[in-house]
């Protein structure tokens, strides 16, 4: 794949996850040395998913994250365009033991920027570590709100910017050498790890991202930089 330049061509991008499906989940936490978890954790908490709530998870892969919000009880969708991820994640639900009150999530194909849902279906929506994979993130913000109910809210966990330069020169080089580096010898596709390094570099920092979300239509947005800011949380609400 041709360096990330933010000017993604989808069928490419859904290609390379559908290539990483089967080992995605392991490979993530090996190349963030565990904090992945803890990032998404976070997360769970800003969805704050409750009993017979609709909550959408976009960018879901195999749909980890979609199942730690059923847990409450809330009805979920985990969305994604890499049917190989949606293939994985529907197995190892199927696999896995049904529990009381704990609703299966749903699994849909479905793009960003075109969303295969009606107006203001969701009490939330939120997306981690997709953004910036999409091929306009302005209009994936703008089809967000349009599913989302006044008063609904909006969690976006993705890598973002260091605000220490030492530690993002740092940083920067890890992605640049170490990350390949790993990914050569534990992924069968290392290339679709540089193509994620040079994603992480080109995208906005956390006050750009804010500003795209304000123009999308989305209020009370804020920020809660994890690990130093290498990755963001971004909250936000659709005004009711």
């Amino acid at each position: 794949m041709a360096r990330a330049d933010l000017d993604k061509r989808p069928g490419e991008v859904a290609a390379m996850f559908d290539e990483l499906a089967g080992r995605y989940d392991l490979l993530n936490d090996l190349l963030s040395a565990g904090q992945v978890r803890w990032w998404r954790r976070i997360v769970a908490r800003a969805v704050g998913a409750q009993t017979g709530e609709r909550i959408l998870d976009l960018a879901a892969g195999t749909g980890t994250s979609t199942v730690t919000f059923g847990a409450s009880g809330a009805n979920c969708v985990a969305c994604d365009f890499s049917l190989g991820m949606l293939r994985t994640g529907l197995r190892r639900v199927r696999a896995t033991p049904d529990r009381p009150g704990v609703p299966p999530p749903a699994f849909v194909a479905g793009d960003a920027v075109r969303l295969p849902f009606a107006d203001g279906v969701f009490n939330a929506v939120t997306i981690s570590f997709g953004l910036r994979n999409v091929v306009d993130p302005a209009a994936a913000l703008a089809e967000m709100f349009r599913v989302t109910r006044p008063g609904g809210r909006l969690v976006i966990g993705e890598f973002s910017r260091l605000s220490a330069r030492p530690l993002r020169v740092a940083y920067e080089r890890y992605l640049a050498r170490a990350l390949p580096a790993i990914a050569r010898r534990a992924a069968r596709n290392p290339a679709a790890y540089e193509y994620l390094a040079e994603s992480i570099v080109d995208w906005p920092d956390q006050q750009q991202l804010a500003r795209l979300l304000h123009a999308a239509g989305w209020s009370a947005v804020k920020w809660r930089n994890l690990t130093f800011g290498i990755v963001a949380v971004h909250v936000a609400r659709r005004p009711g």
